[in-house]
């Protein structure tokens, strides 16, 4: 109903990203195919919401195979996970044998609450969700304060036994803003490692903007030590209820997601090689794309950001905003997106139908001017941000 309409404009989900991403990984158990290179501007300077996983590149290595990696070593490369205080894994005492262990990092619902049922006391949940700014408030200190705390409470759950963090953004509502998950996942990851405590804990991260292989795959890099993309799961559940996905049952839908998953974690896991998990978690294997070299020498300490960009204040920003979008009572549908093809209201597009159009018509009659006033029109249409870096010309050289 309204509610689950509500977060998913929160998160920032739109029909395209239903039709595109979601629903090919149900019918086929498969991550999506797209042909390859994206025209669209880097999430710094979009028009639209992008979640924070836009922000990050994978690092990849040269010498290998990737898309073939995890099938021709399936048996050397693993996606299994250990959970609660690892403490000496060299030792061979009851420290060892009392260590839960799971197949991979990805949880369904089903399986986070039959988890968290077992783990009972032993578990502590921290609500990721921030008060609206007030208006004279200074723009990124109520995320700050947000991240402070969060940060403080998983200390003193490990410092008081809990060997399970559960770090959540399922108690956003009209008047709780979303703490985007990335953020927070590694704000707790370095905080606990400064702290000298990150070994006696693990971390379960319940997301609703997680959706596709990536934003796992950076939640993993992160620090998380399992991740549940709760609402994706619900959107699975809603569509299911139309029948949308044929004779499958809901179980079946949730496994093949799953599956899905499992397959595009291990082939971006392949990107540097034959690896298992253990050796991606915390492992910052990315680089910051528009985030301010603060922010990620702060909370993603170790990991690369060539190109500044935005802080806490933008980010805080955007989560507000699309907060007020969501729970705007006049929006009553998703929009179309327009980040995979191209929409009138879309994001826009390096080669949309105009300039198409225009370049063969130029080419057509040959004349280069009639191309060059349509680009000089786009180019006058663009974010001020854009401009200036398109006119920037480092040490004199174009």
């Amino acid at each position: 109903g309204d509610e689950m309409r509500q977060r998913k404009l929160a998160a920032g989900f739109t029909m395209e990203d239903m039709e595109l991403i979601l629903a090919p990984m149900i019918e086929t158990g498969k991550e999506a195919i797209g042909s390859m290179g994206d025209d669209a501007p880097p999430a710094v300077i979009s028009n639209t919401y992008r979640p924070l996983s836009h922000f990050f590149r994978q690092n990849f290595s040269q010498v290998t195979n990737p898309p073939i990696d995890p099938l021709r070593e399936d048996r050397v490369m693993s996606l299994k996970t250990r959970f609660k205080n690892l403490g000496n894994i060299l030792a061979s005492d009851e420290t060892q044998t009392d260590v839960f262990m799971l197949e991979s990092p990805v949880l369904t619902n089903g399986m986070y609450e039959r988890f968290n049922e077992m783990l009972g006391d032993r578990s502590c949940k921290i609500d990721c969700t921030f008060d609206i700014p007030e208006a004279n408030a200074h723009q990124g200190d109520t995320l700050r304060a947000c991240l402070d705390r969060i940060q403080q409470e998983a200390e003193d759950a490990v410092r008081s036994g809990h060997e399970h963090i559960i770090l959540t953004d399922e108690h956003q509502n009209g008047s709780k803003i979303a703490c985007p998950m990335i953020l927070a996942a590694s704000a707790v990851q370095s905080h606990l490692v400064s702290q000298g405590l990150r070994s006696f804990c693990s971390i379960t991260v319940r997301s609703a903007e997680c959706m596709d292989t990536h934003y796992f795959a950076v939640l993993v890099g992160v620090g998380a030590t399992c991740v549940n993309a709760y609402l994706a799961q619900d959107c699975i559940a809603e569509r299911h209820a139309k029948g949308l996905f044929g004779d499958l049952t809901l179980n079946e839908c949730a496994r093949r997601f799953k599956e899905a998953i499992e397959a595009g974690l291990l082939k971006i896991l392949s990107k540097m090689g034959i690896s298992v998990i253990s050796s991606y978690r915390g492992g910052y294997n990315f680089e910051a794309l528009g985030l301010s070299r603060a922010l990620v020498a702060e909370y993603f300490p170790g990991m690369t950001s060539r190109i500044s960009g935005i802080g806490l204040a933008g980010l805080e920003h955007k989560s507000v905003e699309i907060h007020s979008k969501a729970f705007d009572e006049e929006v009553v549908a998703l929009p179309i997106g327009g980040f995979y093809r191209i929409r009138r209201n879309g994001e826009r597009h390096a080669l949309d139908a105009n300039l198409i159009h225009k370049l063969q018509s130029a080419c057509d009659t040959g004349s280069y001017s009639r191309f060059k006033a349509y680009s000089q029109s786009l180019r006058d249409q663009e974010p001020v941000q854009l401009r200036d870096l398109m006119d920037f010309k480092p040490g004199g050289r174009a």
